[in-house]
């Protein structure tokens, strides 16, 4: 019985400590989405200066577009505070069942999140976006339909391929993340290959213009990401396998 109560407790203990990490989660993305309302006006200036929108005539089909609009701004920026932040309180969770040198060893890998964040922000943005964009107006062009955008419309579009893409360029800190702890290995993510190409192919095809070289063009990069991913894992594993023959030898040496 007393076990049994202890492990209640350790159980509850756990849970109000996830509690506690996904409120701090939590008011992080509160904050994130009142600066991206402060700072939705300038972003959306500067979007509609770019080469794609600069000669488009965006109209608000719904009294509603313009609220959705800046809300849409807000959630997109407080990704780039929430996704760090996020993988620190990840970390924060998991730390006291990790050695001081794991610790110190997953907690580098936080600042890498969001710059790993901001280079799929701009890969999304200034590679795949003018693609899919000149595609889309391209047809329309050649099937003489006459261009009346909604601004809602114009940035859900945008929105819809540069935000999965950015999200992706998290998978190698992820999988480094997870090898450390020991959930993933370079084994099981070769075995996992053909799997993770379909999905990637699949993404790459599905928020691509349907021509060749732009699928290319989006899934090479996500293939090597990939490999990327397992050559990092390979890094950590070894490096672990390092560590653990180290521990063991020292009791040999003394």
């Amino acid at each position: 019985m007393l076990g049994d109560e202890h492990k209640l407790m350790s159980l509850m203990e756990h849970i109000g400590e996830l509690r506690k990490r996904l409120l701090a989660v939590g008011a992080v993305l509160v904050l994130g989405l009142i600066g991206g309302l402060a700072a939705a006006r300038p972003i959306y200036e500067y979007l509609t200066t770019t080469d794609q929108a600069k000669d488009l005539a965006l109209h608000a089909f719904s009294f509603w577009d313009g609220i959705g609009l800046y809300m849409k701004f807000a959630l997109v920026t407080s990704l780039v505070l929430v996704i760090p932040f996020g993988f620190y309180q990840l970390w924060a969770f998991i730390k006291p069942a990790l050695e001081p040198r794991e610790q110190r060893a997953t907690l580098r890998y936080v600042p890498f999140a969001l710059l790993m964040l901001l280079a799929g922000l701009a890969f999304s943005y200034f590679v795949v976006f003018p693609l899919a964009f000149g595609f889309t107006r391209e047809v329309n062009e050649q099937l003489g339909l006459e261009e009346t955008y909604g601004v809602v419309q114009y940035f859900t579009f945008m929105f819809n391929i540069v935000i999965p893409i950015a999200l992706l360029f998290e998978l190698p800190i992820v999988i480094m993340f997870l090898t450390r702890l020991g959930i993933l290995n370079p084994i099981r993510l070769r075995r996992m290959r053909r799997l993770a190409y379909f999905l990637l192919v699949f993404i790459g095809v599905l928020v691509t213009p349907p021509d060749v070289i732009s699928d290319l063009l989006v899934i090479f990069p996500l293939i090597l990401l990939y490999e990327f991913s397992v050559y990092l894992s390979v890094s950590v594993y070894r490096r672990m396998e390092r560590e653990r023959a180290e521990r063991e030898s020292e009791p040999e040496e003394n």
